[in-house]
């Protein structure tokens, strides 16, 4: 047992498939999909025309409009699920001390739409177009340094940027700065908006994503053997976590506790996950480690299941070494098979919808599966929501580069 507990108190999420966490819920345990067709952009000579676009979404209930003109998508988000959290965390009208609340929110990318803008002024228009807010708003940092500043939260802060990690390092990292005394708050996260032109340029020519843009519900398919790629998300996820005394002292509700982390690189290459799902092992035996588990004491693993060949087959191969027979016996799902691939905000949606699967007693499906794979051979709960108790839950985030983040999650009991 850790000297001090870190549990949740609060969420918010902006998502393909819902703008707070009720509607992500319901969404997600439906199985319902959030992609369709592209129409941010004209896409036409694009071999990928589908994505996860969040919808219906308005900063304007978060943020002042002109406040939120020197702010790019991905910050918009972030302050949207950050206000979501803090509030459901009763931070408004039981206040901690501000020194002793920090921020850290991942990004993988940063202000990509506010770079391809403003590129596209400079080349047309020349340099003196270019806004003067440009930088600010482009950099992966400043949607932790816009939450800090509108709250006046005075702790540790800054952004975590480790590709489709981020967003789990950022909780993780929440984590440690609590259990070290830095803090007894800590908001922290993930959030992305890349759905621009270059940034779908590059992914394609790159080959990671899908091309059923026919069928683009059908797109995301993890685990099931004619996946043929993963298809882009946008959004934010922001959790808040908190030492457990000080929650209670505060009154709060208590959704879960966060009770391990693992952290691990492959050391490998630079978009490949080891070819033997290595680093991936060893993050989840680090989790288990650091929160005081037995294999045997998990029943269910969100998965990165990002529908791609290599990370379907290496994570289903690194479940298996992690827990051995037991692995023959858990339930694993992706959420990516409804909401896409977040990117750096990936990692903290799929805590979010952990604490939730604890919390209902019922596990999301991985939607699409309709072809098993010989190499993916495990229960991905397929295609329907499973009622079932879950005392402890891993959820596993893996990015380009080689970096590798388990966090375990479990029902909370004083």
């Amino acid at each position: 047992m850790r000297q001090r507990r870190v549990v949740v108190t609060g969420m918010g999420a902006v998502t393909p498939i819902g703008n707070d966490v009720a509607e992500f819920w319901d969404q997600l345990s439906k199985g319902k999909s959030g992609v369709g067709r592209i129409t941010r952009f004209d896409c036409r000579d694009y071999p990928t025309q589908i994505a996860a676009e969040v919808k219906g979404f308005e900063i304007s209930r978060y943020v002042d409009p002109k406040e939120a003109r020197r702010m790019d998508v991905f910050t918009h988000y972030a302050m949207a699920a950050s206000e979501q959290a803090i509030r459901g965390a009763g931070l408004k009208d039981r206040p901690a001390d501000p020194c002793r609340v920090g921020v850290v929110i991942g990004c993988g990318i940063g202000g990509m739409i506010t770079y391809h803008e403003e590129h596209t002024k400079l080349i047309q228009k020349g340099p003196r177009r270019v806004s003067p807010f440009f930088i600010p708003m482009m950099i992966p940092d400043l949607a932790a340094g816009q939450v800090s500043i509108r709250h006046g939260f005075k702790g540790p802060n800054y952004a975590s940027v480790s590709a489709c990690a981020s967003g789990a390092h950022a909780v993780g990292l929440g984590l440690m700065h609590i259990e070290r005394g830095d803090a007894d708050v800590m908001v922290v996260g993930g959030t992305e908006g890349t759905i621009t032109e270059m940034a779908f340029a590059g992914f394609c020519s790159a080959k990671t994503l899908s091309t059923r843009n026919d069928r683009p519900q059908e797109a995301s398919r993890p685990f099931d053997r004619e996946r043929d790629g993963f298809v882009i998300g946008e959004g934010a996820g922001i959790v808040v976590l908190e030492e457990w005394s000080h929650a209670k002292k505060r009154g709060v509700p208590i959704h879960a506790e966060l009770a391990g982390i693992g952290f691990t690189g492959d050391a490998y290459h630079i978009t490949a996950p080891h070819c033997e799902g290595e680093g991936a092992v060893r993050a989840m035996q680090l989790a288990l480690a650091d929160a005081g588990l037995e294999a045997a004491e998990v029943n269910y693993i969100n998965a990165h299941g990002t529908s791609t060949d290599l990370n379907d087959k290496t994570e289903t191969m690194a479940i298996k070494k992690a827990f051995g027979e037991r692995a023959r016996s858990l339930a694993i799902s992706s959420n990516k098979s409804m909401f896409g691939h977040l990117l750096g905000a990936t990692g903290a949606v799929e805590c979010i919808a952990t604490v939730l699967t604890i919390n209902n007693r019922l596990i999301p499906p991985t939607i699409n599966y309709q072809n098993p794979d010989p190499d993916c051979d495990l229960d991905y709960v397929p295609n329907q929501a499973r009622e079932q108790a879950v005392r402890a839950a891993l959820s596993n985030s893996f990015g380009f580069g080689g970096h590798n983040v388990c966090l375990c999650l479990k029902a909370f009991e004083e």
